[in-house]
């Protein structure tokens, strides 16, 4: 493929212009700019696609799918740009297919089986606001305001996923346009099935590897009848994540757990003092959220009470039932990223995640802890407790950094890494490989694996055009 403004670009142009209507191919270098990059910190050279394409269809998908097969064109599925390992990058350039400028529809809402069908460029936040008369709410939760394509992508999962798990466990079917533009319907409305191969959950978490994502069915949950939160500080990190550990072993049905360390606690009351009253400082807490009918709310809030009492718990358990001081404390922990930038003026957050089996968190936060003092390089550390997935902001500029401190930084993340897989972790949690952690995937599932995986891939991209480079 002549991409990245060669011949193959200008033919990819007018094919689509032929098809489509002007407004909706795009190749200005801002355009260009935009649908190339994400939030992550790998290298933004070199990784424009050649023209973005804003299709208002399944339909138009297809027809898009058949003009870059036709080309030799990579394609590259695009929605709010918040992925965290390159996952947009046009590493070969091609064509941008952007989801979120006009399939943005939630297009059913089925009530009583508590489902709902939405394009694959609607937005979480959007969802959720558009289903608050039904009672029912999407509790996928991942901080940013991503579209529910890319959420798919990704498998995202966030600070909710300690009760209702990641977009494999919330995600019911999917409609998939493929890379020679057929167009496939997988799962069902149905609440289980037995029928054939989980095609559903192929496509979930394959990071536009193996087709581009148009409609999404999900599982929806009722709208709590009360809610509460809660902030504790604790006297060591052991015993903020034990007191998470201790709580789901017992049964206390979390609908949150986050626990955030030292640095980024400080981080939070620099960007939110209005908060100072409710939030600690200069000890690793941990914010509670509990979902349920009041009397039942108020007892799980007891028995974790009761937990953190015998695990060093410091001050005053804090909880709280006010709609208006809940939101402001989530809103505060779903900023802590952009938070902890604060911290080393003039740099960027090159955000990693990893996630261990529970029984081994404490231990690999711990290590990570004792890693980041040792190489003397900041990096605020926090994390979605009941799950085992943690978060480091390993913190540099982008342009200008001392070469001595970026090799610190990358040591860091390796050793990270290394010791999750060693605690029979994963690399990444939530965020995704991309083409950031694309070197670790065959440690974690070994040659085997990796190999059949390729093969998958081979089988429904033979041209590695879908998002080349990625993943696999």
């Amino acid at each position: 493929w002549d991409g990245h403004g060669g011949d193959g670009a200008a033919a990819l142009e007018a094919a689509l212009l032929r098809e489509f209507e002007a407004d909706q191919v795009q190749r200005s270098a801002p355009v260009l700019r935009a649908h190339g990059t994400d939030e992550s910190f790998h290298d933004p050279s070199g990784v424009e696609p050649d023209v973005v394409l804003c299709p208002r269809s399944t339909e138009e998908v297809s027809a898009a799918m058949r003009i870059a097969k036709r080309l030799g064109a990579p394609v590259i599925p695009f929605g709010a740009g918040t992925s965290l390992e390159g996952h947009v990058a046009a590493l070969r350039g091609g064509l941008c297919i952007d989801l979120a400028a006009h399939m943005t529809a939630l297009l059913e809402v089925n009530q009583d089986d508590m489902d709902c069908k939405v394009q694959a460029g609607i937005t979480r936040l959007t969802l959720n606001e558009r289903l608050r008369n039904t009672g029912l709410y999407f509790p996928v939760d991942p901080g940013a305001d991503a579209t529910i394509g890319g959420m798919v992508a990704t498998n995202a999962s966030g600070t909710s996923a300690v009760r209702f798990g990641a977009m494999k466990q919330n995600v019911m079917g999917l409609t998939c346009v493929l890379e020679d533009g057929q167009v496939i319907r997988t799962g069902s409305r149905a609440r289980k099935s037995s029928s054939g191969y989980d095609l559903t959950s192929l496509f979930v978490g394959s990071e536009g590897t193996l087709g581009c994502v148009t409609d999404v069915t999900l599982r929806l949950q009722g709208q709590p009848d009360f809610v509460a939160t809660a902030v504790c500080a604790f006297d060591t990190v052991s015993g903020a994540v034990s007191s998470v550990v201790q709580a789901l072993q017992y049964g206390i049905p979390l609908a949150r757990a986050e626990f955030l360390d030292v640095a980024s606690m400080d981080a939070v009351h620099q960007r939110h003092p209005e908060l100072s009253e409710m939030l600690p400082v200069g000890r690793p807490c941990v914010f509670f959220e509990f979902h349920g009918l009041e009397d039942a709310v108020r007892e799980q809030v007891r028995g974790v009470e009761s937990i953190a009492a015998d695990l060093g718990i410091v001050g005053e358990f804090h909880w709280d039932d006010d709609p208006e001081d809940r939101q402001r404390l989530w809103k505060a922990r779903h900023q802590a990223y952009y938070a902890a930038m604060q911290l080393r003026p003039g740099s960027r957050g090159c955000p990693t995640d990893v996630c261990v089996p529970i029984s081994r968190l404490a231990e690999c936060i711990e290590d990570t802890t004792r890693d980041i003092e040792s190489a003397g390089i900041t990096a605020p550390l926090f994390g979605h407790v009941g799950d085992g997935n943690f978060h480091v902001i390993l913190l540099a500029r982008q342009a200008g950094e001392d070469p001595a401190y970026l090799e610190k930084l990358w040591g860091v993340n390796d050793r990270l890494v290394q010791r999750a897989l060693d605690m029979s972790g994963t690399c990444t949690g939530e965020h995704g490989i991309g083409y950031g952690k694309r070197k670790w995937l065959e440690a974690e599932h070994g040659a085997e694996a990796v190999a059949l995986m390729r093969r998958l891939k081979a089988a429904l991209d033979p041209d590695d055009r879908l998002n080349p480079g990625k993943a696999i």
